[in-house]
């Protein structure tokens, strides 16, 4: 496997590892637990065909994981205005403690991922990771 897979594969497992403990209190599944921060940090997204498309969970998954975070009262379900068919996925006040910590643990996680980086080499490397998501988009751009 090429080291940047590798690098890709052991982060996500960090990751992971490090939102354990927080889903295991909240008794939510991780994926929950990310679909609740992806919609609380990208307030452009609001349905569960842009968390299947932007975060590329499987349309099942995601029905699955919304329909525990509605019934358990941190999102609620509104239709869009002017598309009744368009169903809105909103972030409830209930939601906002678990949203404030789940932030901290990604804060977190990423200074200690950056621990023993100077701040200029830090900047260029999240310069160089934007530069590769574009170009991760336009390599996918023509794959639907």
């Amino acid at each position: 496997m090429h080291h940047s897979m590798e690098f890709a594969a052991k982060m996500a497992s960090a990751y992971s590892a490090t939102c354990k403990p927080l889903c295991q209190e909240l008794k939510l599944p991780q994926t929950a637990f990310d679909i609740l921060l992806f919609l609380a940090n990208n307030p452009d997204y609001k349905t569960a065909s842009d968390i299947v498309e932007i975060r590329k969970i499987k349309a099942n998954l995601v029905s699955v994981n919304v329909e525990k975070l509605v019934k358990e009262g941190y999102l609620k379900r509104q239709a869009a205005e002017g598309d009744r068919r368009k169903v809105l996925l909103l972030c409830t006040d209930k939601a906002m403690p678990v949203i404030r910590r789940g932030r901290a643990l990604q804060q977190s996680f990423f200074e200690q991922l950056f621990t023993g980086t100077k701040e200029e080499t830090k900047k260029q490397f999240l310069e160089i990771i934007a530069l590769m998501g574009k170009n991760l988009d336009s390599m996918l751009e023509g794959e639907d």
